[in-house]
């Protein structure tokens, strides 16, 4: 049977499977001859404690046989129901379903799993083994809080992974590719996969958008600006006005290192940046170094040192003013809190307000990302990164990859692997990609200190450069935004860290999650956000009491500090436009800067030469 498309010459077919064959080879027997041992080695430690946790899981199911039988009973039921609902659809009577995946739930879009009995079949047994597994392990009583979290989640993630949509004989859209393409849709995946292990150069990094459609200043982090200052850690940007008057006090952004700052940049219509440059604001922002070995001891005293403060004297010198506001995001905003309780302690009331997007202060319930994080765990990767300085970017984003594995891994596997597509272009996904480093002194200090002993929220738990650490003596307003849906920063997390401030603190709640609930411009007509003046004791109460209003958190955090923007005594709140230069730093780079255009795992990987009809 002739299974080449036509226009596809079969000689050149089999000179790619040859060649696929050759390349996979060589590229699996050193991915083997690397990482069999560290795989065995992982096995064998558990660094993650998972088999002590399932360890204890199944010892406490054994103790309970009544409920194990209920459970069991209790799915069987629910298949005899599919069986029958099954039939009566076959013969064409409508019946509604046993099981239905969520609106969220994009792996079952294709009509075919709605429309075609066997896939609709598959797609309810699928989701009556997922309810009732997942309800079995959280049913479980007597189970250590540790084990419960990370029993939940490694079974969610094993759920995920069999979902049949990951399958080539169970996903109708790859069976309907593969025959239409006469199964050239899997070699050209099996040629994306070969791609992904080299460039990550050998582990798997799957690529989630085509990198090479967008780079650095030209379509993305593209707003003017020149780079004024920098230390090791860290290049300070300042931005082109685009007002003939602007506020007199300027605003400072300190992003997280986890990532780079243009998050807050992608594109002109949803920057955040350009956007807070058009109302009038003179914006500095920080972006952090991409660290290697040589600053393994930089430790998180020096990102407040060499980082946010080092800026803030800058940005005093570059354009005179004794009051700034700033603004600190995620791990920024962590930063931040320690920088405030500093200037606190030193006197310095330079920081007229203050601004946390999705920040933590405090860390008693971190959320999914917590089942990463134990004593056991932090030992395993302090002796990982004491080896090379540092922790690698690729990591850590596979970290934050798997919280969200159905729309961050299994949705690529399949488009790139399965149906043997090009990632699309998406300049979010770019971002995402675009990993950074963390030094060893630094992140140990962090895990330990804020995760493992959440010693932030605790008068004088922490020390940094000689000053113990006190969010209550931080007086000056705060404006703080989280959103519902963060699976990073949970939202009732950063609402118990917003009361550890001694000052005034508005609390607003944004829809979505992380990144989409903060790159949210007005606009886009997107999402809603809930608002209250009140900071009652527990975020409940505070959401009892809120009010929900439509449209971009943006603009509520404008009015905000449009009204602490204050005339000083016998003067304005407005002076003439500050260009990047003309005080007292002068230009060293055009943004967004040599730190930020270091990209991790940039090599170009070897590709072999698809036919035409194959692509």
């Amino acid at each position: 049977m002739e299974i080449a498309k036509p226009g596809v010459n079969p000689d050149d077919m089999h000179q790619v499977c040859r060649e696929v064959a050759e390349r996979s080879a060589h590229i699996l027997g050193e991915f083997a001859q690397r990482h069999v041992t560290n795989s065995v080695t992982a096995a064998v430690s558990d660094e993650l404690g998972i088999a002590k946790a399932y360890m204890d899981l199944y010892s406490r199911m054994l103790a309970n046989p009544f409920a194990l039988a209920s459970n069991s009973t209790n799915m069987m039921l629910d298949y005899m129901q599919l069986w029958q609902s099954s039939w009566l659809k076959l013969f064409g009577v409508q019946s509604p379903p046993v099981a239905q995946p969520l609106r969220s739930d994009s792996r079952f879009k294709d009509e075919d799993w709605d429309n075609h009995f066997l896939f609709d079949f598959v797609k309810q047994s699928y989701l009556i083994a997922s309810r009732h597994i997942q309800h079995a392990v959280a049913s479980v009583d007597g189970l250590p809080e540790e084990s419960q979290k990370k029993v939940a989640f490694f079974t969610r993630q094993y759920v995920d992974a069999l979902a049949p949509s990951n399958f080539a004989l169970t996903n109708p859209q790859v069976l309907r590719e593969t025959l239409a393409s006469g199964g050239q849709n899997l070699l050209k995946g099996l040629n994306n996969l070969l791609g992904d292990i080299e460039k990550g150069e050998g582990q798997l990094r799957i690529s989630m958008t085509d990198e090479h459609a967008f780079q650095l200043g030209k379509n993305v982090a593209t707003t003017p600006g020149k780079v004024v200052f920098q230390t090791e850690l860290m290049q300070l940007i300042q931005y082109q006005p685009t007002t003939t008057e602007v506020y007199r006090r300027p605003l400072v952004i300190i992003p997280p290192w986890i990532n780079k700052y243009y998050i807050l940049d992608l594109r002109e219509k949803n920057s955040f940046i350009k956007w807070a440059t058009d109302q009038g604001h003179t914006v500095f922002v920080v972006s952090w170094v991409n660290p290697d070995a040589r600053l393994a001891q930089k430790g998180f005293e020096d990102y407040m040192l060499e980082g946010s403060l080092a800026a803030l004297d800058a940005v005093q010198r570059a354009t005179g003013e004794q009051k700034v506001n700033v603004i600190g995001y995620c791990l920024g905003g962590t930063l931040l809190g320690c920088t405030l309780s500093h200037l606190a302690a030193k006197g310095d009331e330079r920081v007229g307000c203050s601004t946390f997007f999705v920040s933590l202060l405090d860390f008693s319930a971190p959320g999914e990302l917590g089942v990463f994080i134990d004593e056991q765990q932090v030992q395993s990767l302090e002796k990982k990164m004491n080896e090379r300085g540092y922790l690698e970017g690729s990591e850590m984003a596979s970290t934050f990859n798997i919280l969200r594995a159905n729309d961050l891994v299994w949705s690529f596997v399949i488009n790139n692997y399965l149906l043997g597509k090009d990632p699309f272009p998406f300049d979010l996904l770019y971002w995402n990609s675009d990993s950074t480093r963390m030094p060893a002194k630094m992140h140990s200090f962090y895990l330990r200190n804020m995760y493992l002993k959440n010693l932030l929220g605790v008068a004088g738990g922490i020390t940094l450069a000689g000053e113990p650490v006190d969010l209550q003596k931080v007086l000056a307003p705060a404006y703080f935004i989280s959103t519902v849906e963060d699976h990073i920063a949970p939202w009732k997390t950063t609402y118990r860290g917003a009361r550890y401030l001694g000052g005034p603190v508005r609390f607003v709640l944004g829809g979505s999650g992380h990144i989409a609930g903060i790159v949210n411009p007005p606009a886009a007509k997107k999402y809603h956000f809930w608002t209250s003046d009140a900071l009652p004791e527990t975020a409940e109460q505070w959401f009892d009491g809120a009010t929900q209003r439509p449209g971009s958190w943006w603009e509520d955090w404008q009015a905000w500090i449009d009204a602490r923007n204050g005339e000083k005594s016998g003067g304005s709140s407005k002076v003439p436009a500050r260009v990047p230069g003309d005080g007292a730093l002068k230009v060293l780079e055009d943004a967004p800067g040599s730190y930020a255009m270091l990209r991790l795992g940039a090599k170009k990987a070897a590709s072999v030469s698809v036919p035409e009809g194959a692509r």
